[in-house]
């Protein structure tokens, strides 16, 4: 579920496998590797076995040279190969900027200045992804925080595997998810706060806005690797992808269900920000990161019930189930459960999951007695009140002003489904 590999003094070390091409292939896991700045490793830690068990071949680091020697580089070891390729050659100070400054097409515009600048270094970075990828050798990217230069190379590679916009833009946005511990460990260092309020932030806005100012002026990825690195796209791009992709699993094990306990609100908290995440990057403003903390998740627990769902020993998806809802439904007869935050892990979720844990939802409400499964979606959100329609229940009424005690109020449709 999470993209995340854990390390103790990395914050955004991720896998980039599993990502979904339109023709139904997958990038394979274990490959191609994002990250921050490798130069926080140090030999004989629990952090370099780790590092070392995942097989890397080849390093590639993005930052300037002289932040390499001031901050330190991947320790050297026989294992892997290291190369410094500074595709940044306008170097700014983020920490510094003005609190004002929009993230979104700031950062675009700094990212198309390294695609002009960056040619021959990038095209070198290319170059030995496609190796590796041949070589069937896994390879780790990194600049300082993995965010900004190996986004924008992340960016580049997916799309030339076929991945789509929105998901490439997802992946850039992940970031988030690390920005808190990169954040605390940055004013840790320095004994400050950065000025810049957007400093670590990886709004889906600036890859949304790179992707198209990329494509206004060269019509697309393709043209540019062709145009400004002087490389052959196609065969590039028929190179990475008959290495690095592989069709989707057809087969998954049978769903398993568990009761959450209270040492689960983290990784519930995890699952809903990764949702909040994959919505941003496809323009549904909806959920936004951060907004339920573990307490949330541990309180739903107590007042009623929340439910994991697995594929094997992977996580899939979670629910939660509430045994009254005032806000929505305003005071009824016990004669109904009310389905919350029904979640699935994106890419890696079996087809169907959703409506598995559905079924697996009613279930339980069915058990009690009650005659009635109820949930509700935002009435701005037609495509999820399909879905739910598609799924057997209908809309009864409109909710305008359903408030969750975080925020201002908002217009929800109710529906109902009839259980047998």
């Amino acid at each position: 579920m999470d993209r995340h590999i854990p390390f103790e003094a990395l914050h955004n070390f991720r896998d980039l496998g599993g990502y979904s091409t339109p023709d139904g292939h997958r990038v394979r896991p274990g490959r191609l590797y994002r990250a921050d700045s490798l130069g926080k490793l140090r030999q004989g830690t629990r952090d370099w076995s780790r590092l070392l068990s995942l097989g890397i071949r080849t390093v590639i680091d993005l930052r300037h040279p002289w932040e390499a020697e001031k901050r330190g580089r991947v320790p050297d070891d026989a294992s892997f190969s290291y190369h410094n390729l500074s595709i940044e050659h306008r170097p700014y100070d983020q920490p510094a900027l003005d609190p004002d400054i929009d993230p979104g097409p700031y950062l675009a515009e700094r990212y198309m200045e390294v695609a002009e600048d960056g040619t021959k270094e990038i095209r070198r970075a290319l170059e030995l992804i496609a190796a590796a990828a041949e070589a069937s050798e896994p390879l780790v990217f990194h600049c300082a925080s993995g965010k900004d230069r190996t986004g924008q190379l992340a960016a580049l590679v997916l799309a030339l595997l076929g991945i789509p916009d929105e998901t490439i833009i997802e992946d850039y946005s992940l970031t988030e998810l690390a920005t808190p511990a990169m954040l605390a460990a940055w004013t840790a260092r320095e004994g400050r706060a950065p000025t810049w309020l957007g400093f670590g932030r990886a709004p889906a806005a600036v890859m949304r806005t790179f992707l198209a100012s990329m494509k206004a002026r060269y019509g697309s990825i393709e043209t540019y690797v062709t145009r400004e690195l002087c490389m052959d796209a196609d065969a590039l791009a028929a190179r990475l992808r008959a290495s690095l992709l592989e069709p989707r699993p057809t087969t998954w094990p049978p769903p398993t269900y568990r009761r959450a306990t209270p040492a689960d609100a983290t990784t519930l908290v995890r699952l809903r920000d990764t949702a909040a995440l994959w919505q941003l990057a496809r323009g549904i403003d909806q959920w936004k990161p951060g907004e339920k903390d573990e307490a949330h998740f541990r309180a739903r627990m107590e007042d009623g019930e929340v439910w994991l769902s697995y594929a094997g020993p992977h996580l899939t998806g979670a629910w939660e189930l509430w045994w009254q809802d005032l806000a929505a439904w305003g005071g009824r007869p016990a004669d109904a459960g009310y389905i919350h935050r029904l979640m699935t892990t994106p890419h890696t979720a079996p087809p169907g999951t959703g409506r598995a844990l559905l079924a697996e939802a009613e279930s339980r409400i069915a058990a009690t007695g009650r005659p009635y499964a109820r949930l509700d979606c935002l009435s701005s959100n037609p495509r999820l009140r399909a879905y739910y329609e598609s799924a057997g229940y209908r809309v009864v009424g409109e909710q305008p002003a359903k408030t969750d005690g975080t925020g201002s109020p908002y217009a929800v449709t109710l529906l109902e489904k009839r259980l047998s």
